[in-house]
């Protein structure tokens, strides 16, 4: 579904509960261009699409925490979904059903990309995903879990705009910006976000509870002008100028 029909959808049912239309938002989930889910999913269920659902709930771990994408249902799953749910006025059950993944459906677009980022903003480098620390479609899916994360960061802070300056970088892109020869911008699991609606510390500071291990800032070298949020093996926090 296009973000035009969805919004053209969005305003259809606006208009009819002001003209006192009951719109029943729960009803049957409807079939998705990305993805589209045929069970509810609860504690216990394993398998693809409990791994997809961990993809799109991997911005609501808790703080601090990085929720696995194992393809199984288990305790922390649950409590990350009923935070995704909670955040958007769901009834906070930790169970995944058709109000659950018609709130997904609405987040995000056909390539599976929540609706307020692209592949084309993380990636400012190489459109082919290609020349990194990872194969290509290794470094795409990564960047797909960063945007996840991205929208739970951007709905917290109240829905307000975040601007990507850099996510992929290829090795020849990376060394043309100067960028470290371990940077985790060459496994296209991590993002640069400049300041605008919201300052460069509201930033690294909320991003501590969206699933980054790698939050650099204001204060760290070289992060005077952005705050960098990442996918690391264990975790680095560092924004002294935040006190972070």
């Amino acid at each position: 579904m296009s973000r035009i029909l969805k919004t053209l959808l969005r305003c259809v049912m606006v208009m009819a509960f002001m003209a006192g239309t009951a719109v029943v938002a729960a009803g049957p989930a409807q079939a998705d261009g990305c993805y589209t889910w045929s069970r509810t999913l609860r504690e216990g269920a394993s398998g693809a699409d409990v791994t997809q659902l961990q993809i799109r709930l991997g911005g609501y771990p808790g703080q601090g925490a990085v929720l696995a994408v194992d393809g199984s249902f288990g305790p922390a799953t649950k409590a990350a979904l009923k935070r995704f749910q909670s955040a958007y006025g769901l009834a906070s059950d930790g169970v995944a059903g058709p109000a659950t993944y018609n709130k997904i459906y609405a987040l995000q677009d056909n390539d599976c990309t929540p609706v307020h980022f692209t592949y084309a903003e993380l990636n400012k480098c190489n459109s082919t995903w290609s020349g990194g620390a990872v194969g290509a479609a290794t470094a795409k899916s990564n960047a797909l879990r960063t945007m996840w994360k991205l929208e739970a960061l951007r709905h917290a802070l109240g829905d307000k705009p975040i601007r990507v300056t850099s996510g992929f970088r290829s090795k020849s892109c990376n060394s043309a910006v100067g960028g470290a020869t371990n940077s985790r911008h060459l496994y296209g699991d991590s993002a640069d976000l400049g300041a605008g609606p919201h300052s460069l510390c509201t930033l690294a500071k909320q991003a501590r509870n969206h699933g980054f291990r790698g939050i650099l800032g204001p204060g760290y070298p070289g992060h005077n002008d952005h705050t960098h949020v990442d996918h690391r093996a264990s975790r680095h926090w560092s924004a002294p100028t935040c006190g972070i």
